[in-house]
């Protein structure tokens, strides 16, 4: 078995997946980035995006992580050399996630209204709210499918596919937002948030009929259920649900950040939408390299590999330390540029300036909480992720956050609890890998 860790293979695997990973957030980016210079309401149209992708993102990564629990278990029999008593799986688990999906459209379109009350949204920002969710929300079962299909990929140990498919996604979506939002003179009226809505929601159904397209003609991997269940279905339900219960946790972090900074004022929610999408684009550039530890990990965990394994795991802390100082970097050398491409309004683009360096000093610890979450998600140790981010989110970002705010911190108080929050994430995994891995590669 190829058991190759050189950088050049590690960046063989890291750089498609990061292209792939940044084309989801550049779908919320380009929303938010179109949306802040329209001519009308502005300010409240680009807080009722944030607010929405909040809430669908929570959407997606609690059913998403079909795509780790099929690349863990794909991986780790391709490196015990048994792909073929695997081949089934992957349809029965993209059945069950696209009715889990149907579901999710029935129970929250008609209650669209109720739930984003609940993020402290009134006036014309609900009205916005709504009417951008109740058009972007029939894209999620084609994006769930497109995840879990990426998922196959990786367990085979291929990001290139899932890259171009991400990327034709995000051309697409970024050339129909600007004709969608500000309109064609006489041929195509300006949709202003509608439109940013339409353009993402045709950006997913092509990017799923092209995942279709490429696992077909591709893999030998087919996509029509066959019964009865695989008898690794029982072991895929499990990592979902600990998914599932950890991504809840993630979720609850996320809402009561964006419910908190709603509630300091249109301009905050504004600010914290532009810093937010800015750090999910950062969080996805990583998860480059956290698709490559996810995929790696797998295949050497299935082929007992654990020296090499723990070699992995050396190699991409120093990798994960350099890229997030790199992205640090990069957001002090753009740092007012990228103000004014979000947003026009002196009072938000004031707000963003005064909170953004949270956000850049964060970004080594966010990429070695990633990488190391891709390793564990390719063991399949999700229990223990569930665990770790039950703490985090629990024990660590609520209690700084409400006391932060007790203060008057405000946006400041949101990055520092969640600057903690990543902390109190990247560093038990670190502690556990080597716990487990340091004495098993002596046996070896």
């Amino acid at each position: 078995m190829n058991t190759n860790i050189s950088f050049k293979y590690i960046n063989k695997l890291a750089i498609p997946a990061l292209i792939a990973g940044i084309s989801e957030p550049i779908l919320s980016i380009t929303d938010t980035a179109i949306i802040g210079n329209i001519d009308t309401n502005a300010t409240e149209s680009l807080a009722a995006v944030g607010i929405v992708g909040t809430f669908i993102s929570m959407l997606i990564w609690v059913l998403g992580q079909t795509r780790s629990a099929i690349s863990s278990i794909i991986s780790q029999y391709l490196g015990a050399n048994k792909l073929d008593a695997i081949k089934n799986l992957p349809a029965q688990a993209i059945l069950i996630v696209t009715l889990l999906s149907v579901l999710i459209i029935v129970g929250t379109y008609p209650f669209a209204e109720t739930i984003f009350k609940l993020y402290n949204a009134t006036g014309s920002i609900l009205d916005y709210t709504v009417d951008y969710y109740q058009i972007r929300v029939f894209g999620f079962p084609f994006t769930l499918f497109t995840m879990a299909v990426f998922g196959v990929f990786r367990g085979l140990q291929n990001t290139y596919y899932p890259m171009v498919i991400a990327s034709i996604g995000a051309l697409l979506n970024i050339v129909l937002d600007y004709i969608f939002v500000f309109g064609i003179t006489n041929y195509i009226p300006a949709m202003n948030i509608k439109g940013a809505a339409y353009a993402s929601l045709i950006a997913q159904i092509t990017m799923a009929l092209l995942a279709a397209i490429y696992v077909l003609k591709k893999t030998d991997i087919p996509l029509k259920p066959s019964f009865p269940l695989h008898k690794e279905i029982n072991k895929f339900i499990i990592m979902i649900l600990n998914l599932f219960v950890r991504t809840l946790a993630l979720n609850i972090t996320l809402y009561f950040a964006t419910r908190f900074a709603t509630g300091y004022g249109a301009a905050h929610i504004a600010a914290y939408t532009i810093c937010i999408n800015l750090w999910f684009f950062a969080a996805f550039f990583v998860d480059g390299y956290a698709s490559a530890g996810n995929i790696l990990s797998g295949k050497l965990y299935g082929a007992k590999a654990y020296p090499v394994l723990l070699q992995l795991g050396n190699k991409l802390i120093r990798y994960g330390i350099a890229t997030g100082f790199a992205l640090a970097l990069f957001g002090v050398l753009f740092y007012y540029p990228l103000g004014r491409l979000f947003s026009k309004d002196p009072e938000v683009l004031s707000l963003f300036y005064n909170t953004f360096w949270l956000v850049l000093l964060m970004q080594p610890f966010c990429a070695l909480a990633f990488i190391y979450d891709g390793i564990f998600k390719g063991l399949g140790k999700m229990k223990f992720l569930r665990n770790v981010l039950l703490f985090a989110t629990n024990l660590v970002f609520i209690p700084i956050l409400f006391w932060l705010d007790s203060l008057g911190y405000q946006l400041h108080g949101i990055f520092i609890a969640l600057t903690f929050w990543i902390i109190a994430r990247g560093v038990p995994l670190i502690i556990k890998f080597r716990k487990i891995f340091i004495p098993l590669s002596q046996k070896t």
